[in-house]
Parts: structure tokens; sequence; C-alpha cells
């Protein structure tokens, strides 16, 4: 039996407080992993060069509700800053913004460092982008503007190695495997990565119970401005037209994924590391990330960097202006 007071000689990483099983839970962590930690509290010598940082479907899975950011300003310093403030996921978006493949890596370095999962989010469904992103060694991948089930297949496909799918076998020399210090990657691949694909115009509204029901689609993203830009009002996402769409979406995909639950329960179905049917969304004025929790999403992100920042910035500015400056004596220096 491990000793728990063997274990808890590593405490940047189990503090005394939990109980092994308990850490296990909380952090998403599997018996591999957690093995690999226990081994590095007895010998220092092959501790990791970092805490990993925590399986995010492996929390779902558990049941956890996941907050997340979009970073859309290419910012290692403000990955890291959303990372050690404790978000659990952050969306490196090079769909929207100036994110590339090489702006992308120092923001998963970065997240890496403050213990913080990536989901790298595409710019097209393309096995070229999937590629390139899948060696950065991201938690998950979010693909846009997925319309059909055909196409959320073929997302699938982009994350599989062949013969389930068509991703490269470089996996020996590139970031994913810790340049192949990892000889457990391959087994784990799969398992560990989770595929999020993006349901953001009315066609894809459509087929999009179809979509959830995708094996190996873990989550659909469920996004208000896009869809409200593709019915005809620009930007317009409290449009009750709009929001009776969503509605309607949100009600098929939280549908789907309580029917897997029940069918888990029951012992059919199996799906096994797969989460599945999962429902995402992006947090709004007039519908806050509280809300959608209550409502059973499962991933929730609900807030955009760049957006915090110009709200602060603007906000000091206007506390400057507004201010009534006495320069008088007991001013001066």
């Amino acid at each position: 039996m491990i000793s728990f007071l063997s274990v808890a000689r590593f405490q940047k990483v189990i503090p005394p407080s939990l109980t092994p099983s308990r850490f296990k839970k909380q952090n998403g962590f599997g018996d591999d992993v957690f093995a690999r930690l226990f081994a590095a509290s007895l010998d220092p010598d092959s501790a990791p060069l970092s805490p990993e940082p925590r399986i995010l479907k492996s929390r779902l899975v558990a049941g956890k509700t996941l907050y997340g950011l979009f970073l859309l300003s290419s910012s290692p310093t403000l990955a890291e800053i959303a990372g050690l403030a404790g978000y659990d996921y952050v969306v490196v978006d090079m769909e929207d913004g100036s994110s590339g493949i090489a702006e992308a890596l120092p923001c998963l370095r970065a997240l890496a460092a403050a213990r913080t999962p990536a989901i790298l989010r595409l710019s097209e469904l393309s096995a070229a982008w999937a590629k390139k992103a899948l060696d950065l060694g991201p938690q998950g991948l979010m693909f846009p503007m997925i319309e059909s089930p055909g196409a959320a297949e073929l997302a699938v496909s982009f994350c599989r190695f062949p013969p389930r799918g068509v991703r490269g076998s470089a996996h020996t020399v590139v970031r994913a495997s810790t340049y192949g210090i990892d000889d457990g990657y391959l087994a784990r691949a799969d398992e560990e990565l989770l595929v999020m694909c993006q349901v953001e115009t009315a066609a894809g509204l459509a087929e999009i119970e179809a979509i959830a029901g995708v094996e190996g689609v873990d989550v659909v993203q469920m996004e208000p401005l896009d869809l409200s830009t593709s019915m005809g009002y620009l930007w317009d996402p409290r449009n009750r037209k709009v929001r009776d769409a969503m509605k309607e979406a949100e009600r098929k995909v939280l549908g789907m994924r309580n029917k897997l639950s029940a069918a888990e329960g029951d012992g059919a179905g199996e799906r096994g590391p797969y989460f599945g049917g999962g429902g995402g969304g992006l947090a709004m004025p007039h519908d806050r990330a509280e809300n959608m929790k209550i409502r059973g999403y499962h991933m929730v992100t609900g807030a955009v960097d760049v957006g915090i920042f110009r709200q602060a910035a603007v906000e000091d500015v206007r506390r400057w202006r507004s201010a009534e400056v006495d320069i008088g004596e007991e001013t001066k220096l």
C-alpha cells in the first residue's frame, strides 16, 4: 500500500491535507501519472521538470464543469497570467486574432509553466493545420465552422493516427511527446486529447444533434456571435430568434450527453475514456457563465484576454480624466 507520508514529501504537487485518492480525483490524474509523481517523491532525481497540467478530459468524465478563457493577443505573458489566475483551460485562438503556429508555441510553454491545459483553436478544418497544432502538444483542438456530421468525422480523423485517421507519425521528435522522452505518449494520446467542434451557423444548428453524436467528438461548442451573423442579425446575439435557436441547440446537445450518461450507467454504450456529447459555450452579457453552468454546460468560456485588458484600460483612463486634480500647495513636492 502506498504510504501517504511518502507521497506528501512531494508537497509542491500533493498538499498534505489530501489523501492520494482525493488528489487523483480532484486533478484528473490517472494511475500512471500518479505513479510517476509518487516515484518522484521517493527519488528527487526522477522528478519531472515541472508538474503536469491536469487532464481536461478526465475532469469532464469526473463530472466537473470547466471554466476557461479565449487568448487572442498571442501574448505568453497574458497566457501565463491567465493560468496562474486559475482558469481551468485557455483557448489559444488561431482563427481570430494574429496567432499562428509560431505565435501559439510560446503561449503553450507559458501555460505549461502555470500547469494550465491549452486548447488550440484552428483557423479552418484542415489536416495540415491539425497536424502542426497537435505536434505542439495541446490538450485539445477546437475546429471552427463545423456544419455536418461528415465534417465532424473529418475533424476526428485529423486527430487520430493511422489506420483510424491521418495524423502524422513523427511523434518522437515533437513537443507533444516531450520530443520522444515520454515513451507512453502513443498509448495515451487518444485518451487525453479533447476534440471540440464549433457549431456557429444556421446550417450547423440544423445538424447539431448528429454532430454531437459522432464518435470521437467530445464537446460541441455552441457560438452565438457567428450564429447571429449567419441568421442575418449581425452582432446581435440578443435577438429573440437567435436566442431561441441557441436554446434549441442547447437542448439537443445537453440532451445527447444525458442519454450517453444513462447508457453508461446501465453498462451499455460504453465509450471508454471518451467523454462525448459535451456542451460548451461562450458566456455573454445577457447569458452569464454561472447561468450556463446551472443549465448543464460542461465547458464555459467566460472572457477574452483582449476584452479584459481593453475594459481595464478604458476604465483606467476614464477614471483619470474624470478626476478633479487639485494642484494646490498640499500636492506640490
